[in-house]
């Protein structure tokens, strides 16, 4: 494993009580940040503060994204413990399930849509202007292969994955002067508990799209994803990096 250097910076990561975000906390950890875990679910929350500390600084925020009234008290606390915010990873997201989208219930859509692209346009504006305060900062946005190319069954999710490759770049290119990187990665399916929310019909049609006929692993899309919230990431901004085992052509 290469050793990254994230001495003496502060990371928050949506989603990291789990997951591709819990992959992604070890990880930034290990490479000496300190984390703030944002997650609705307080228990996993506490879980997850109990393993992580022994790796490092970490600390735990009950936050509802979709709120942003509950995004910003979870700012100014992490503040308040860390003394800064130096990096964002928003790895929160739901699949709402699958099914074909006329059918798909319209409450189940808009949550998929309100999680993954609303939640994660709060949290981009709770700490932008603090990061352009200090003329530092990064922020990574984890989107999906689906984005890219569309999903049958999961127009909700494709279409929230979309809308943040788009917020990606607008955002990267609004703050490209002030020393603020804003990046996305599109995984593959990558074998976590979000299977769970899935139908094996659409599992095995995702793995049939995967020329390395595999699913992506937390820890190798965690690599990526922390290298981009490092300084060695210097000149790359609203940038969509590929972690797809082959499957995106573009």
């Amino acid at each position: 494993m290469n050793q990254l250097d994230l001495n003496n910076r502060v990371m928050v990561v949506t989603g990291g009580a789990r997951g591709l975000g819990y992959a992604v906390a070890q990880r930034a950890l290990r490479s000496g940040a300190a984390v703030a875990l944002w997650d609705i679910d307080a228990e996993r929350l506490e879980r997850a503060r109990s393993e992580l500390s022994e790796l490092g600084n970490v600390s735990v925020v009950k936050v509802e994204l979709t709120d942003e009234a509950s995004v910003e008290a979870a700012a100014q606390q992490t503040v308040k413990t860390h003394g800064a915010i130096h990096a964002l990873v928003n790895s929160a997201g739901i699949t709402g399930g699958n099914g074909l989208t006329w059918e798909l219930p319209v409450d189940v859509w808009r949550r998929v849509i309100e999680v993954n692209l609303i939640g994660s346009y709060l949290t981009c504006r709770a700490v932008v202007p603090r990061m352009i305060e200090q003329g530092y900062g990064r922020i990574v946005n984890i989107a999906s292969v689906a984005g890219k190319e569309g999903n049958p069954n999961a127009s909700h999710y494709s279409a929230s994955k979309a809308g943040l490759i788009g917020l990606t770049k607008s955002l990267g290119k609004e703050l490209a002067t002030k020393g603020v990187l804003v990046n996305a990665v599109t995984p593959a399916a990558a074998k976590t508990e979000i299977f769970d929310s899935m139908s094996q019909q659409h599992i095995d049609y995702m793995l049939a799209k995967i020329p390395m006929n595999r699913f992506l692993m937390p820890d190798e899309a965690a690599s990526m994803i922390v290298w981009l919230t490092t300084e060695d990431c210097a000149f790359s901004t609203g940038s969509v990096f590929d972690l797809s085992g082959g499957r995106a052509t573009y």
